[in-house]
């Protein structure tokens, strides 16, 4: 990297050239020291949001009450489709509703249902834990065998290390299309596939990479997905999530929580219970309508932006923070932990360092708020619409400034 690339000047004329740069301004980042790389973990408030809700609680619960589950009542589906825009699938296969977890749960039970006398379920041992808490239940609750692929925690996941581990007796395949810690992206079309000529269905989890990296899970052929939304979509603490179940599979498929948001006939009460048709059999129980309006809210958001252009802001952020390690990090003994390959990663960048957890908290003391993952690593989430190329400056700078500062502390 060039001497004048490392000044700050060349940071703020790609901030002045960024096609984005405005939608920073719809963000509620009212503290202009603050340097926000978290976006991974927790996304900023939209100001749309903040509107929305003000309409929902002063509006439609305060004013009109009950009235408003005329239109409520369908607003997962709605929202769900707006998700399905940004994630490659066509309307009615996407459902904003419960929690990922649950999610995955529902969507995974029906996978095996769907596939009797098949008895092993695949996943791999660098998931994220829910993901992996949830097929170890399962697996546990209906004796049935749990692969777990053995995965390199900077690279990801192998499409061939899949191929070896599924057979005629592989029910599922449950996969993270981005890899939590490292950021490692993986081949959802090869990895597809492969579940697919083992006769296995393939549910992806897609926390990491709705709203950061392309998907298209129509064209990709995927069965089953899950996302939460209060990452990349901005939906808020706690927000709602989604799900995507192919249109093939929709009246196939049976999911195992029956509640009466998903029955054919809600309001008729009846004794005995008749699914919905469509991508409403998958709801549960009463969703949470001001977390289901923060999800609309946001997708429109990153719809309006464009996920071709936030997509190459993203590769920009990410290349130009790796460059940065390069030349600050790597030679006070940080290790980068995300493939360099712009094709092969995500929206945000893993360092690895033996001191990362105190790493995290100076920069935080310092207003530069990033993230720690066990055991050894510092992850810097790259959010696209409020991400600024001074603010990556910033943060390896003053990460630069702590290994040197205090090397005593840090080279032990």
């Amino acid at each position: 990297m060039a001497q004048a690339q490392l000044e700050r000047s060349y940071a703020e004329k790609l901030d002045a050239a960024d096609p984005l740069a405005s939608f920073r301004d719809r963000f509620a980042l009212g503290d202009p020291s603050l340097v926000y790389l978290n976006g991974n973990s927790l996304g900023a408030l939209p100001h749309a949001t903040l509107r929305r809700l003000g309409e929902v609680l002063r509006e439609e619960w305060g004013a009109a009450l009950a009235r408003s589950w005329d239109h409520w009542v369908d607003l997962p589906v709605r929202a769900g489709d707006l998700v399905g825009e940004l994630t490659g699938a066509a309307p009615g296969q996407v459902l904003v509703t419960d929690n990922t977890t649950v999610n995955l749960y529902k969507l995974a039970c029906a996978a095996l249902d769907a596939r009797p006398g098949r008895t092993a379920i695949v996943t791999d041992r660098d998931n994220f834990p829910s993901d992996r808490y949830v097929v170890e239940g399962i697996a546990a609750q209906r004796g049935v065998e749990l692969r777990m692929l053995g995965t390199d925690i900077n690279e990801g996941l192998d499409p061939a290390a899949v191929r070896a581990a599924v057979d005629d007796d592989t029910a599922l395949v449950s996969l993270s299309h981005v890899a939590y810690r490292s950021g490692a992206l993986a081949d959802m079309a090869a990895i597809t596939e492969i579940a697919h000529q083992a006769g296995a269905l393939m549910l992806w989890d897609l926390c990491h990479s709705a709203g950061a990296v392309p998907v298209e899970l129509d064209r990709c052929d995927v069965d089953l997905a899950v996302g939460c939304t209060y990452k990349y979509l901005n939906a808020g603490p706690g927000a709602p999530a989604f799900l995507y179940v192919a249109a093939r599979l929709r009246e196939v498929l049976r999911q195992p929580i029956w509640g009466w948001f998903s029955q054919r006939d809600q309001f008729a009460m009846g004794p005995r219970y008749d699914p919905a048709p469509g991508i409403a059999k998958f709801m549960t129980g009463t969703p949470s309508i001001p977390g289901t309006a923060a999800v609309e809210e946001g997708a429109r958001l990153l719809l309006e932006a464009g996920p071709g252009l936030m997509r190459a802001k993203s590769l920009q952020l990410t290349s130009y923070l790796i460059d940065l390690g390069d030349a600050w990090l790597e030679p006070l003994g940080c290790a980068l932990a995300t493939p360099r390959d712009g094709g092969r990663r995500g929206g945000h960048v893993t360092y690895c360092h033996p001191q990362a957890e105190r790493i995290v908290a100076r920069l935080a003391d310092a207003n530069v708020i990033t993230d720690y993952r066990t055991q050894d690593r510092i992850r810097f989430g790259l959010a696209p619409l409020t991400t600024r190329f001074t603010d990556v400056w910033t943060a390896v700078a003053a990460t630069r400034a702590i290994l040197e500062t205090e090397p005593g502390d840090y080279h032990g």
